[in-house]
């Protein structure tokens, strides 16, 4: 179940944060080797590194040089193109040679790569993911996309991780911003948005197969093929499968194993120089572990039980984009998504309608100019199959509508620009809500930018907030006693303004810095209000109940910065770094009286986050990376402070084949990075795999 259920229990809260002393000597003790490591391959690299002949044009973000990444042009910050220099967003953008050189084996383990992002591996088959607080197994507040296509949940509020996989081949990049979006995206971006972009079929000619395995990744294969028929008619096809083992577990109940298959494929159809068509599908089923608990009254206990969830879905999405002239265009999109959710305690069908259009016109005054309308209808239902856990009613449409303009005004030769704007959305919980936003940026010299924003963004109610009805058992003495959790219909909107500047310069063409500052102010926060204890006599045997409602009963800060330079000491060698700091400060408001919400909000995000990369070309076209990663404690999570180390060794064997051996948490056999949600954490193996990959008519 979610992280926020779990909290009325008030499990895992105990273990202490790390001292900012002991962090930094473990880090620079354990760390010693890893720099000696890193200094070695960096000479290596000086002295034999050559140029790679078949590296510079087989993927569209590939190999770019430092200046080359401010010009790299991101849509997830005003759904048009534009430059990282002229962003004034918290943007990072990863690649898909950043990808590929990472070893990663899933979308997750890829966003480690992002400063903020804030990702730990709760089993085999889920994650903990969030980005500047409040991180959880189905974080809240963080909105993901996959071409556009929104992957929110509105039963949960958040992400189910286990079904968003797409062949990592086919990823041409992952934008992410931390920091709200709504006055583009609408309700939910509110600590951040995710958009998973990928390629065109325009750059996938050709047949690709992957194979590869090891000892956590025991099995996984793809292929695409896709082409053209000369008339601006361009397409591919792909599947994909995977079988993954358990990690390790202290009580030898290995419940986690994850199984999966996927298919799809994509069109695009530009018949003029002013029409681009888009056109594509996917579809899944998979079965993967779980872990779970949920309370009987006869007799009266808390049951563990271990099984399997599956789940299966498909979705289908079309776009049309129309240039209109140099500078203004539009576009349209829609889609549908269907999900079949079942776990061992709850199952739930939902199918989703999306459409929205975006007209992009540029004004005179040096103005560019959006606005757009859109409309989601989400009918859901929920299928109980145990006593303790329901949402009531089963059935449930979400409907949401909304609307929003957005201008941004140059000045001074487009050295200053001003963007304001608002999203009016409408939902069926709130009512409107309204997400203003303004942002400044100045860019001082063609490489190098100051900005500055403040924005409103809310997280609107979900079925979690509203409709559940929920038991836990408590204790069996002096008499069966129960924590009964129900949904509150008055449940209000999750509010924040958020505070943020930011400073990215290309110092030297070898290095290059990128900063962020932010103050977010919370308020209406999810928590739970305790009432009074009553008996009850039916179901039998007599018990008493504690009632739990859900309520908006926390506010808050949380402040940090965010830190992410790239120096390339010497031909064929980067050093990437990020560091990341989060300090939170939350209360319960007056007349609020949980007891455990900010302990678990505070307590399961990261304090300190340190990742350092080095990425080495070597000789016949072979490639060296390492990636270390420091994680503070996680004490509601009882999940001590962590470091660890990833590295790949890559072979290009011919211009259509490379071989890749890797290894993962390679600093000591098994830890946690997150509580489980039965009998304590999962501790994640150490892991190694190879892969192989044949590419064959590919552009």
């Amino acid at each position: 179940m979610n992280m926020r259920l779990s909290l009325v229990t008030g499990a895992r809260r105990d273990g202490a944060a790390t001292e900012a002393s002991a962090w930094c000597l473990m880090t620079l003790v354990q760390g010693a080797v890893l720099v000696v490591l890193f200094v070695f391959t960096g000479l290596v690299s000086q002295s034999f590194a050559a140029p790679q002949e078949d590296g510079a044009n087989r993927e569209p973000l590939k190999q770019l040089s430092l200046a080359e990444l401010g010009n790299v042009e991101v849509t997830t910050a005003s759904k048009e193109p534009e430059e990282v220099w002229k962003t004034a967003a918290a943007v990072f953008v990863i690649t898909q040679d950043d990808i590929r050189r990472s070893g990663a084996t899933s979308i997750p383990e890829v966003l480690r790569l992002a400063p903020g992002v804030e990702v730990a591996q709760v089993d085999s088959d889920h994650w903990s993911i969030g980005i500047r607080g409040f991180g959880a197994a189905l974080a809240s507040k963080l909105l993901v996309l996959i071409d556009g296509r929104s992957v929110y949940t509105p039963l949960f509020a958040g992400v189910y991780w286990q079904a968003q996989a797409t062949p990592l081949e086919d990823i041409e990049r992952i934008e992410v911003i931390r920091g709200p979006g709504g006055t583009i995206w609408g309700a939910n971006a509110v600590d951040g948005i995710i958009n998973i972009i990928t390629k065109s079929s325009t750059d996938t000619h050709g047949a690709l197969v992957s194979l590869g395995g090891g000892n956590v990744n025991q099995g996984t294969g793809s292929f695409r093929y896709g082409g053209a028929n000369g008339h601006g008619f361009n397409y591919r096809i792909y599947g994909m499968g995977f079988e993954r083992g358990s990690e390790f577990h202290a009580g030898g109940t290995n419940f986690d194993e994850w199984r999966m298959g996927q298919a799809g494929f994509r069109t695009d159809w530009g018949p003029n120089t002013r029409d681009t068509f888009t056109f594509q599908g996917d579809i899944y089923r998979e079965g993967a572990g779980e872990a779970t608990t949920y309370a009987l009254y006869s007799p009266p206990s808390q049951v563990s039980a271990f099984g399997t969830a599956y789940l299966m879905g498909g979705n289908l999405l079309g776009r049309w984009k129309r240039v209109l002239n140099q500078g203004s265009d539009f576009q349209l999109q829609a889609y549908v998504d269907r999900t079949n959710h079942f776990e061992p305690e709850f199952g739930e069908t939902r199918d989703t309608f999306d459409v929205d259009f975006l007209d992009h016109l540029t004004l005179p005054g040096q103005q560019n100019f959006l606005w757009g309308l859109g409309a989601r209808v989400s009918p859901g239902n929920v299928i109980q199959l145990v006593p303790s856990i329901d949402f009531l009613p089963h059935h449930l449409t979400d409907l949401v509508y909304s609307g929003f303009v957005q201008d941004e005004i140059s000045f001074f030769k487009r050295r200053l620009s001003l963007t304001v704007g608002t999203k009016l959305e409408h939902n069926n919980y709130t009512g409107f809500e309204v997400q203003p936003s303004g942002r400044l940026l100045w860019s001082r010299t063609p490489r190098e930018s100051l900005w500055g924003s403040v924005t409103r963004a809310v997280r609107t109610p979900s079925r979690l907030d509203t409709d559940v009805q929920l038991t836990d058992f408590a204790t069996v003495t002096p008499l069966p006693i129960y924590l009964r959790v129900s949904g509150n219909r008055h449940f209000q909107s999750e509010e924040l303004v958020a505070y943020e500047t930011g400073y990215r310069r290309l110092v030297t063409p070898h290095c290059y810095v990128d900063v962020a500052l932010f103050y977010n102010d919370y308020n209406d926060l999810y928590s739970f209000q305790v009432g009074a204890p009553f008996l009850e006599t039916s179901p039998s045997p007599v018990h008493a109940i504690i009632p739990v409602l859900t309520s908006n009963g926390i506010e808050g800060t949380t402040k940090g910065i965010e830190l992410s330079p790239d120096w390339k000491p010497v031909t064929g060698w980067e050093l990437r770094a990020s560091y990341s700091y989060l300090e939170m400060e939350l209360e319960n408001k007056p007349g609020s009286n949980d007891p455990t919400s900010i302990p678990g909000y505070e307590g399961s995000s990261p304090r300190h986050q340190v990742v350092i990369q080095s990425l080495v070309n070597l000789p016949k076209k072979m490639d060296f990376d390492q990636t270390y990663r420091y994680v503070s404690a996680l004490p509601a999570q009882t999940v001590g402070s962590y470091q660890t180390m990833d590295t790949r060794f890559g072979w290009h064997i011919t211009r259509e084949v490379e071989l890749s051996v890797g290894g993962q948490n390679l600093l000591q056999p098994h830890y946690a990075q997150y509580g489980g949600d039965s009998g304590g954490p999962v501790e994640v193996k150490r892991s190694v795999y190879a892969k192989l990959v044949w590419r064959s008519g590919e552009k």
